[in-house]
């Protein structure tokens, strides 16, 4: 029973804090807040996850996870893979504002082994791709990379202004995959 407790209490914390993160970023995030919202106090808190750039990181970790699973990457086919990102980030707003904290708050920082892990494995795959001349040659992997997932969640950057001249989902989601393929022919 000890163990149950511990992992729901470890999973309302990763929740409150992936709230906290997303809306105020790392600077801006408060450890009070994250615990009174999970239901626990900042020294437990502190306990499962040491110091708020470590919550920080498990946050962004586990979101990481989530998006992986989801999404996925297929070097064969990278028009679908832009438009399961702009899916994935239409329904989950908050990850993609963890994704840009993280960007913005860390520029220099440590980077998260993860991350690196996942990005040197695409850009592998994508140079495969273009030994096998399934992808055209025209950009290098980091630039062909960078391109596409800047177009899938390009939307989501919008002025707020734009907001009533915004075309309907499906319209956006289109843009975005006919835009990659254009890049790729």
């Amino acid at each position: 029973m000890q163990q149950r407790n511990a992992d729901r209490t470890r999973t309302r914390i990763l929740e409150a804090a992936t709230e906290e993160f997303a809306a105020r970023g790392i600077a801006g995030a408060r450890v009070s807040r994250i615990a009174e919202v999970a239901g626990c106090n900042k020294a437990m808190l502190y306990a499962y996850f040491g110091n708020k750039d470590d919550l920080f990181d498990a946050v962004f970790k586990a979101s990481l996870d989530k998006y992986l699973d989801e999404v996925g990457f297929d070097v064969e086919d990278l028009p679908a893979y832009a438009g399961r990102v702009f899916d994935y980030f239409e329904a989950h707003p908050d990850r993609l504002r963890l994704s840009v904290w993280y960007r913005l708050e860390r520029p220099d920082g440590q980077p998260l082994e993860a991350i690196v892990a996942v990005n040197q494995s695409r850009l592998e795959e994508l140079q495969q791709g273009m030994r096998r001349r399934v992808v055209p040659r025209r950009f290098t992997p980091v630039s062909l990379l960078s391109l596409i997932q800047a177009i899938a969640t390009s939307w989501s950057s919008m002025n707020p202004e734009l907001g009533s001249e915004l075309p309907d989902r499906a319209v956006r989601r289109r843009a975005v995959v006919t835009a990659v393929e254009r890049i790729l022919s």
